[in-house]
């Protein structure tokens, strides 16, 4: 009895990613006067684009939809079984019907077309088949199709479900390009991500203000100044003569203070601080923040108010822990 020779694991992965690979080339080719329609009709959609598909195809719809609503393009996914059972209710008009099916004859998406006409809602078909019934209902089509799928069977949606992945991303980018979406635009739709706390978080938000702030007068002497920093927790107090922000006393000036041997009990703190020092304001992004902190090689800034006044302060300490950092 004879043995089959056993498989080669890395040779089946680089085929698979050589025959992904080619399928994903090919589209290029394929972006066209109907891609430019398709984003025409999804950029001038007054509601949201309602993507929809079944199986894999509709784990792929669910994707892009995701990436669109992220990028710009308000999206969500239905799917179409569930479509047929009352989830029309959400779909209408003004929406616009991104639909996904790489034969373009899934029955559970072709009964939704009569709707659809019906809702005189504009229909973007993704298919592997120009000549499906789904593809000749549409306004406007994107040939996702490949001529066979990594599958050495060519029966698993492996290479179709690639470039359909990809034709989703193609549209996200196109739209994101076409609305001048910007990196803050992006950090609002992900405001638990460090970009979003980079570009949405202001100093104001992880700034130490009110009691928390340690304030000293010129002429108070060092040991009690000493006793402020050691009770606000900073490393740090600002030196302010009524409103007015005097200076402020860091560590590095106690290490020169202590290098010039002082009495710290006659010595004001006024004598020994560090005199304009690097302010921001609460309107700041706190990304600015580390930005000065960094190239100045401080680890804390004073926020002044409009007058000029300490409000608070930010610490490098302060933005690490707001993951800023």
């Amino acid at each position: 009895m004879t043995h089959a020779a056993p498989p080669s694991y890395v040779d089946s992965a680089r085929r698979t990613v050589r025959m992904e690979a080619a399928a994903v080339a090919a589209l290029e080719e394929r972006i066209g006067r109907e891609f430019a329609h398709a984003c025409e009709l999804l950029l001038a959609t007054r509601g949201r684009v309602v993507v929809t598909g079944m199986g894999k195809s509709g784990h792929i719809g669910t994707k892009i939809a995701a990436t669109l609503a992220s990028t710009g393009t308000p999206a969500f996914f239905v799917h179409p079984g569930e479509a047929s059972h009352g989830d029309m209710g959400m779909i209408t008009g003004d929406d616009c019907v991104l639909a996904l099916s790489n034969s373009g004859s899934t029955k559970e998406v072709v009964m939704l077309l009569p709707l659809l006409k019906r809702l005189g809602t504009p229909l973007v078909s993704m298919t592997g088949n120009p000549a499906s019934t789904l593809a000749q209902a549409a306004d406007a089509h994107l040939d996702s199709g490949v001529a066979t799928e990594a599958c050495p069977l060519d029966l698993a949606p492996t290479s179709s479900t690639t470039t359909a992945l990809v034709m989703g991303d193609a549209l996200a980018i196109a739209l994101l390009e076409a609305r001048g979406f910007t990196a803050e635009d992006f950090a609002f739709s992900h405001p638990g991500g460090a970009l979003g706390r980079k570009l949405l978080l202001m100093v104001e938000d992880v700034m130490r203000s009110g009691p928390e702030l340690p304030r000293v007068a010129p002429e108070t002497p060092l040991g009690e100044a000493l006793l402020e920093i050691s009770a606000k927790g900073l490393g740090m107090t600002t030196v302010v003569d009524g409103d007015r922000l005097e200076g402020v006393f860091t560590d590095g000036d106690l290490r020169r203070a202590i290098d010039a041997r002082i009495d710290i009990n006659e010595t004001r703190i006024g004598d020994l601080m560090t005199r304009q020092g690097r302010t921001i304001t609460e309107g700041m992004l706190a990304a600015e923040a580390l930005r000065i902190m960094e190239e100045n090689r401080i680890s804390a800034l004073v926020v002044v108010g409009d007058g000029g006044e300490p409000v608070g302060v930010v610490t490098l300490l302060g933005l690490l822990q707001a993951g800023i950092a």
